[in-house]
């Protein structure tokens, strides 16, 4: 086995959506970068900055007092050129250019999809650190931002609740999650909601419609559903059952607030850990993976399995929590 070539210097991006403890994540790899005589470039807006060589050389100081800040400093774009070949070729010549000898980023499934592909068609070496709202990404028990976004949520849903209870009313509120319901299922249990709508399940309205009825004769007289946006339109959903129940109902579409916010400790440990892992694999000379957090114990998983569609079975074990604590 030939050794592996020692790391002079790697690069860093933050790409796709946005969120809570990116920030956190970068501060942990600049910072464990100097710490083992390497030095970091951080790469202004994702992939698009990438191609456009926009580097910039970090120190100790570039990071400092960012950990409780929401967002990314890198600043973060999505980059139709970089899906292409033409594209990625460029990528990796701005790379050499520079003699970057491995790159971070920091994204979602969109951004390891393009990560692998760098990988596949060269020689440069490439960790991901997983950072999406959505906790939808395989070989990891939580991705940065996750927490923080639930939280960020149900603070809303909380206040939300103050107003259902008061006025009497239906509220259909909706959260992000085009094809994963994490946020909607954990809000809807945490936040005491009568239901959720679930991009996993099959929306059966006619049910909710049947179960409001039902609980409005036994004396209840205020309702909240959670929908995921992927599981149907927010103000589709609220018309529906104002037609077939006659109830007052109204409509909170919480948006991107999901995704700001100052993160959670929780995530400022899982980015500050993931990080700083991420650089001692480039070391290591590993490539083409991402590193988690299973168990309590930080792990590599391939870039493949990691962008596979990830299988939450907790998900119908919280709808029936849910449904009986409403019951």
């Amino acid at each position: 086995m030939s050794p592996v070539k020692k790391l002079k210097k790697i690069a860093l991006l933050t790409s796709g959506g946005d969120c809570a403890g990116m920030n956190a994540a970068i501060r942990s790899v600049v910072r464990t970068a100097i710490y083992r005589n390497i030095i970091p470039y951080g790469v202004s807006r994702g992939y698009t900055g990438l191609l456009e060589g926009d580097l910039v050389e970090f120190n100790r100081r570039s990071v400092s007092n960012i950990m409780n800040r929401g967002g990314t400093i890198l600043k973060t774009a999505r980059s139709k050129e970089f899906r292409t070949k033409e594209g990625r070729k460029k990528a990796i010549r701005v790379l050499k250019e520079n003699d970057i000898d491995g790159l971070i980023v920091i994204g979602g499934n969109g951004s390891f999809k393009g990560a692998h592909a760098l990988c596949k068609g060269s020689n440069i070496k490439c960790i991901g650190v997983p950072g999406t709202i959505d906790n939808d990404i395989n070989g990891t028990d939580f991705t940065i931002g996750s927490a923080t976004a639930v939280g960020v949520a149900l603070d809303a849903i909380d206040k939300i609740r103050d107003t259902v209870t008061s006025l009497e009313r239906i509220f259909v509120i909706e959260v992000m999650g085009r094809n994963c319901g994490y946020i909607a299922m954990r809000v809807a249990l945490a936040g005491g909601a009568e239901d959720v709508l679930l991009p996993e399940v099959k929306p059966d309205l006619n049910k909710v419609c049947r179960e409001i009825k039902t609980a409005h004769k036994k004396g209840k007289v205020s309702w909240i559903l959670v929908v995921a946006e992927g599981a149907g339109n927010a103000h589709d959903v609220a018309k529906n059952i104002e037609k077939n129940t006659g109830y007052e109902t109204r409509v909170t579409v919480l948006g991107h607030i999901q995704r700001g916010g100052a993160p959670e400790a929780f995530d400022r440990v899982v980015a500050a850990r993931l990080g700083s892992a991420a650089v001692d694999m480039l070391i290591k000379g590993q490539t083409d993976k991402m590193v988690g957090v299973i168990g309590n114990r930080v792990v590599a998983t391939s870039f493949k399995k990691a962008c596979s569609k990830k299988k939450d079975k907790t998900d119908k074990e919280l709808y029936k929590l849910l449904k009986i604590l409403e019951a």
